[in-house]
C-alpha cells in the first residue's frame, strides 16, 4: 500500500466516523460505578497502602484523573473510534509526559510512563491527554474558553505533526525526537523561554547522585536507604535482590557488563506516583568504583493493563515485558537500564534508573498559555509515538487539514472533565461515609 491509499482509506473513515462524532461525552447508561472499578483494581495491592492512595487521589479533581486510569478506560471504550491501531500509552494525562537523559546525555522531552501501554486506538491516548488538560486548567481557574482552547491546541498539535510525519520517509520519522531546544525553540515568550530554560537546568541535576545523598545514609559504616513508613520501608523486599539477575539478562550485553561493575548496597519498597501506590516497587542504591559512582534502580511491580478488557491482550506473557516493550517502540531514546523479570513471588517487575535527569513541568504555576504550549508539546511526541507504531497515513488522512476534530476533542474533554467532577464528588463522598479508607 502506498501513502496515498494509506491516506485515502483514512479519508473514507469518515464516513463510518465522522470527526465530529467524537465531540462531547455522554456516559452510556450501563457505566460502571467508579469507585467499585478503583475498588476492584486494589484488591491484589498492599493492603497498608491503598489509603495512601485515596490520601493522594482526594486531594484535587486533577490528581483523582491520575488516579482513575481504570475507570477512564472503561469509559473510553465506549467512544468511537476509527479503528486504527497504534501502540496506545494506556494513561496520556499530562503528567506522564516530561524530560529525562537520552543515552547521550541529550535531554529530551517525551512520553515517560507505560505503566499501561498496549496496543489500543490512538484516539483514547488523544482523549486523555485533552480531558487532563482541562481538569489541569479547570484546577488552575482558567475560563471555560480557555479551557476549550487549550484542549483544541493540543488536538490541533497532534493532528499537524501527523500530517508532518506523514510526510517524511519511515527512518526520518524513527529518528525525529523533541528535544530541550526543540522545546525552548517553540515557546514565544522571552519569560517563558527563560523559566523553562531554568527548569530544565534544574532537571539535569536530577541524577543517581542527587537521589543517593537524598535517600541514603550511613550506619555503622554502612550505606542504608533512610527509613520514612509507610513510604519507605525495609519490609517486604526480598524480591529485589532475587531478581537482580534474571533482570540482567534482559540488558543488552554492554549495559549488563556496566551493570556487574556496580554492587548493590541496600534496598528498600518506596511508594511512588498517584495511581500505581499500592503496587510492589522498590529502589537498590548501588555503587561503583568511587563514593560518587553511584546507581539508584527502581523496581515496579507491572500488572496488566487497564486497557486490556477492552482491546487485544498482551502478545507477552511477562507484564514487565509488555512495559519495556511498549515504552521503547513509543519513546525517541530509552533508558539503558530498561529491563524487565518475573520475581520469585509470582509477579512480574520492571527495572530502570530511579533518577537520570528526570523531570516534570509545574503545572500549578502556569498560565493559560504556558499549559497550551505544554499540551502542544506533549500531543507532538504522542504523534510521533504513534507514527512510529500505527499507520501514520491511514491517520493523517483520517484527520485531514481542517479543524473539525480538534473542535470535536475540545467538546470532549470539557464534557470528560464534567465526568471527572462528578466521580470525584463520590470518590470523596465514599470517603466520608467510610466505604474508602484514608
Amino acid at each position: 500500500m502506498t501513502p496515498a491509499d494509506g491516506r485515502q482509506e483514512g479519508r473514507a473513515l469518515r464516513k463510518q466516523v465522522p470527526r465530529a462524532s467524537h465531540a462531547g461525552w455522554t456516559p452510556p447508561r450501563s457505566r460502571r460505578d467508579p469507585v467499585k472499578i478503583l475498588v476492584a483494581q486494589e484488591k491484589d495491592r498492599v493492603k497498608e497502602l491503598v489509603p495512601v492512595r485515596h490520601q493522594r487521589m482526594a486531594q484535587s479533581a486533577f490528581t483523582f484523573l491520575r488516579g482513575a486510569a481504570a475507570v477512564m478506560a472503561a469509559d473510553l471504550a465506549a467512544t468511537p473510534t476509527s479503528g486504527i491501531i497504534v501502540q496506545a500509552c494506556g494513561d496520556a494525562h499530562l503528567m506522564n509526559f516530561g524530560v529525562y537523559a537520552s543515552p547521550e546525555r541529550d535531554l529530551l522531552f517525551d512520553v515517560n510512563d507505560f505503566d499501561e501501554t498496549l496496543p489500543g486506538p490512538w484516539e483514547w491516548d488523544v482523549k486523555r491527554l485533552t480531558a487532563s488538560l482541562v481538569v489541569a486548567a479547570q484546577g488552575n481557574g482558567f475560563a471555560t474558553e480557555d479551557c476549550r482552547h487549550i484542549a483544541e491546541q493540543a488536538a490541533a498539535s497532534y493532528r499537524t505533526q501527523l500530517g508532518a510525519f506523514a510526510g517524511m520517509t519511515d527512518q526520518e520519522v524513527f529518528y525525529s525526537r523533541l528535544n530541550a531546544s526543540s522545546v525552548l525553540r517553540t515557546i514565544n515568550s522571552a519569560q517563558e523561554r527563560r523559566q523553562t530554560r531554568k527548569t530544565f537546568k534544574a532537571d539535569t541535576q536530577r541524577t543517581s547522585l542527587q537521589a543517593y545523598n537524598k535517600l541514603c545514609t550511613t550506619v555503622d559504616g554502612k550505606v542504608r536507604i533512610k527509613d520514612d513508613p509507610p513510604l519507605v520501608t525495609h519490609e517486604d523486599v526480598d524480591e529485589i535482590e532475587a531478581t537482580l539477575r534474571a533482570y540482567k539478562a534482559t540488558l543488552h550485553e554492554d549495559v549488563e557488563l556496566l551493570l556487574d561493575r556496580y554492587t548493590m548496597l541496600d534496598y528498600a519498597r518506596k511508594v511512588v506516583g498517584v495511581g500505581s501506590v499500592g503496587t510492589r516497587c522498590y529502589i537498590g542504591a548501588f555503587q561503583g568504583s568511587s563514593d560518587r559512582d553511584v546507581l539508584m534502580l527502581q523496581v515496579k511491580e507491572a500488572q496488566h493493563s487497564v486497557l486490556e478488557p477492552y482491546t487485544r491482550r498482551s502478545v507477552y506473557r511477562n507484564q514487565g515485558r509488555r512495559v519495556v516493550a511498549g515504552q521503547r517502540k513509543m519513546q525517541a531514546a530509552s533508558d539503558v537500564f530498561l529491563g524487565y523479570c518475573a520475581g520469585p513471588d509470582g509477579r512480574d517487575y520492571y527495572w530502570r534508573q530511579l533518577r537520570d535527569m528526570k523531570g516534570s513541568a509545574d503545572i500549578a504555576a502556569m498560565t493559560a498559555a504556558e499549559l497550551g504550549s505544554y499540551g502542544a508539546a506533549c500531543a507532538w511526541t504522542l504523534a510521533l509515538a504513534h507514527a512510529n507504531t500505527g499507520d501514520r497515513f491511514q491517520i493523517a488522512g483520517y484527520l485531514g487539514t481542517g479543524t473539525v476534530f480538534d473542535g470535536a476533542i475540545g467538546e470532549f474533554a470539557l464534557g470528560y472533565a464534567e465526568q471527572n467532577a462528578a466521580d470525584y464528588g463520590a470518590f470523596k463522598q465514599a470517603i466520608a461515609d467510610g466505604a474508602l479508607k484514608e
